[in-house]
């Protein structure tokens, strides 16, 4: 063999182990970052696991609720009435208000649900007015209404992307994912001013938000002592501690009452 032939043969099978060793060294480094970010997560023990349920109570008189004009709109006009929701109370349960753990985790990480939260455009109304979702779990917005509406939010975090979107009549299904902890993002229809609702974005999964008659339900959190918040687009927030054991249901309430200048709302 001449010597210029072996010269060529001795680089080509250098550079073939240089490609292996980085493909194999490739192929580890994604084995153990699948395996870094798998191990990042806490799974929740349904074995042990406990819950936190309340009331949200409204003490006194609420502040009457508006009935809205749509007449703008026929379409709107035409819908069933629609009143404003900044205060919905029945039989002393105020509905709408965001309750979440705050602290008590400790450096423990839960996986976002891929499941998304809707919000729906119907009866020319967000629905639901409050949902709550964990960082990094989607948003889908839909129209059901046969007009035209429009998605548009602010957040005021910076890795929070805004969104400013039309969704054709009886269309939508768009996807959005906040990444990032953020309270009471507002969100609007341009086309409609009186539509609205809120976002919040928790860090884990432990969230909930009062039903019709103030009740709430935190649940699959281990035993432990937590800090938890509720949370009202007027009325602001709320704290306690509240201390959860081994399947147990751990109760705790909160109650607002109207500011003054919310009296003639």
């Amino acid at each position: 063999m001449n010597p210029g032939k072996r010269v060529w043969m001795f680089r080509r099978m250098v550079t073939s182990a240089a490609v292996c060793a980085l493909l194999l060294s490739v192929a580890a480094c994604k084995k153990t970052a699948a395996g870094s970010s798998a191990g990042l997560y806490t799974t929740i023990d349904d074995s042990t696991a406990g819950s936190i349920s309340g009331t949200i109570h409204f003490a006194g008189q609420p502040p009457q609720r508006i009935a809205i004009d749509m007449a703008q709109d026929p379409v709107c006009g035409a819908a069933d009435a629609n009143y404003t929701e900044q205060y919905v109370v029945h039989t002393g349960g105020l509905q709408n208000v965001f309750v979440y753990v705050k602290d008590g985790l400790g450096n423990k990480l839960y996986a976002p649900s891929p499941n998304p939260v809707t919000i729906d455009q119907k009866g020319c109304r967000f629905v639901p007015h409050v949902v709550g979702v964990q960082a990094g779990q989607p948003v889908r917005f839909t129209n059901s209404d046969p007009t035209m509406h429009n998605v548009h939010f602010t957040p005021q975090v910076s890795t929070n992307q805004g969104v400013d979107i039309s969704q054709p009549p009886n269309g939508g299904g768009e996807m959005r994912t906040l990444p990032t902890p953020e309270l009471m993002i507002p969100v609007r229809c341009n086309n409609h001013p009186w539509m609205e609702a809120f976002i919040n974005v928790a860090a884990n999964p432990f969230f909930s938000v009062s039903d019709a008659d103030g009740h709430f339900t935190i649940r699959g959190l281990p035993p432990g002592s937590y800090t938890i918040v509720a949370v009202h687009e007027k009325l602001g927030e709320q704290t306690a501690t509240v201390t959860v054991g081994s399947k147990q249901v751990a109760t705790q309430d909160f109650s607002y009452k109207a500011r003054a200048t919310d009296a003639s709302r």
